[in-house]
């Protein structure tokens, strides 16, 4: 029997009961109506339905997911915002009951696993609630065997699981997954943490799906320009982006692209996302909370959707009045008075890890530094030296070649092998010393002044990223910028108290 049925039969004895008919009606349609409709059963009665435009677009973008319309979704919104009530407990039990699809299932992961297992758990209740088995009941039963605040099922065969990043054991599969908060924001800049998260988030969440209509579902505020949301962006996995940020900016690096045609709805600078929820002193009161811990980057991470502050971190992207001040291109180059290509290294194997990079810049013969060129790929150790070998040909003997120097044994015996490697080059090679920001200072410097510009090429957005999201974002690029610029003025003196006095060698002391 239809809802509809269920109303004419009852409209005429039970009014309220009518009128919750008619509500039911319109949440089986809407799932902003059904979160409306269900919102007291998850919480307390003196904390109102607050609505918005961000729901409704989280909403519009979920019913789509239902559709089929989208199978990869990146939300990137900021905390507070109902992101996991939304994803996690009203969307499972509206897709169970009010859109009539019991058998579909689902896997929540976050950081931790007490904050899936909560949700695990409203869910269970509002499937339980005496509302919604009145409204929906009929369509499906939880089972005894397997009714947990971890994992619970029901006889239609849909069951919702909650788990951690790093968590799922071999065998689930899901229909539907949500990854809520995948990084602790303490951990956020933690290169090991980091990096196990990307490689569960690459290997065990790709290999845990049902068959090819799987939806993957990724909602968090960003942490880190290497997080989750950046490694599935810029890996080019095929997510579509809905990107929230706090105050609207006209040029916000992130602009979100989705199926549904999707544009922010703000037109004017730093108008507010949310002002019912969020109005301006609470807003204020955020960025005191997010400045006391990570500073100007925790609020342009976390509120603001980029993991920079937005003129750039050390190195800026520009100032208030020019914005892009600071990305100056060149497409002739001007005269140069002397060339280094800096080199940062790295052997990966299976093609996730750090990049190896070599940047080519050149002193110029009016007092600017130009980069011209970029190599950065993820090779294996054999790649790296190919690599080595033909970019330094590329660069003739003109060009010297820099390189940090492992330390120990293993360092000397590198030196060895690269130097013959590299024979007929000038080949500097010294040991990576002190902070990777106090490195890069010298260079920023420079950057901030104006009087850096780079060739244009392929390779500019990678770059400008990486040093105007730095120190909260990939460092390769970065490492082998400081290294080029110090070769090319000050050489690495020892007395700089930066890096340490380089060794050169040559093929002929072997």
């Amino acid at each position: 029997m239809s809802t509809l049925d269920v109303i004419l039969r009852r409209a005429i004895g039970n009014p309220d009961r009518t009128r919750q008919l008619l509500e039911a009606c319109d949440a089986e349609k809407k799932l902003i109506d059904y979160i409306r409709l269900m919102w007291h059963i998850v919480e307390p009665p003196d904390r109102d339905f607050v609505e918005g435009r961000a729901l409704h677009a989280l909403c519009e973008h979920l019913e789509a997911v239902k559709l089929g319309q989208i199978k990869k979704l990146i939300v990137n919104i900021p905390p507070g915002c109902t992101k996991s009530l939304t994803f996690n407990v009203f969307f499972p039990s509206w897709i169970w009951g009010p859109c009539n699809m019991p058998g579909k299932r689902f896997i929540g992961a976050s950081y931790a696993a007490p904050l899936s297992i909560r949700d695990n758990r409203k869910c269970r209740n509002i499937i339980t609630s005496e509302l919604y088995q009145s409204l929906w009941g009929d369509r499906f039963e939880l089972t005894g065997d397997q009714n947990e605040k971890v994992k619970f099922e029901n006889d239609k065969t849909g069951w919702r699981l909650a788990t951690s990043v790093g968590g799922v054991g071999t065998g689930e599969r899901a229909d539907i997954w949500t990854i809520d908060d995948p990084h602790n924001v303490k951990e956020a800049e933690s290169d090991t943490v980091r990096e196990e998260t990307l490689k569960w988030f690459a290997e065990v969440v790709t290999t845990r799906k049902n068959d090819i209509d799987t939806a993957i579902l990724i909602i968090m505020q960003r942490v880190h320009e290497r997080d989750v949301a950046g490694f599935a962006i810029m890996s080019d996995l095929g997510y579509e982006l809905l990107c929230l940020p706090m105050e609207y900016e006209k040029n916000h690096k992130t602009i979100s692209h989705t199926s549904l045609d999707f544009k922010d709805w703000r037109e004017e600078e730093n108008e507010l996302l949310w002002t019912e929820r969020f109005p301006p002193e609470e807003v204020e009161e955020l960025k005191k909370g997010l400045r006391s811990w990570g500073g100007d980057y925790a609020v342009a991470a976390q509120l603001q959707q980029r993991p920079a502050p937005r003129g750039g971190g050390l190195f800026k992207r520009g100032t208030k009045e020019d914005p892009d001040r600071n990305i100056n291109f060149v497409d002739t180059l001007p005269e140069v008075k002397q060339r280094a290509r800096g080199w940062d290294l790295a052997a990966t194997k299976d093609g996730h890890g750090a990049f190896t990079v070599g940047l080519k810049m050149s002193e110029l013969k009016d007092g600017r530094f130009c980069i011209e060129d970029v190599f950065r790929d993820r090779l294996d150790p054999e790649g790296v030296e190919s690599s080595l070998k033909s970019t330094a040909k590329q660069d003739g003997v003109g060009c010297c070649q820099d390189l940090p120097q492992d330390p120990g044994q293993a360092g000397k015996h590198q030196v060895k092998v690269i130097t013959k490697l590299l024979a007929g080059y000038t080949t500097y090679f010294s040991p990576e010393s002190g902070d990777k920001v106090d490195r890069a200072r010298p260079f920023a410097a420079q950057w901030n002044a104006g009087n850096v510009c780079m060739v244009r090429a392929p390779w500019n957005d990678a770059l400008i990223s990486e040093l105007t999201n730095f120190p909260s974002s990939y460092k390769d690029q970065v490492d082998a910028a400081s290294r080029a610029f110090m070769r090319i003025t000050i050489g690495m003196r020892e007395s700089d108290g930066i890096g340490m006095a380089p060794i050169l060698v040559t093929a002929n002391e072997f």
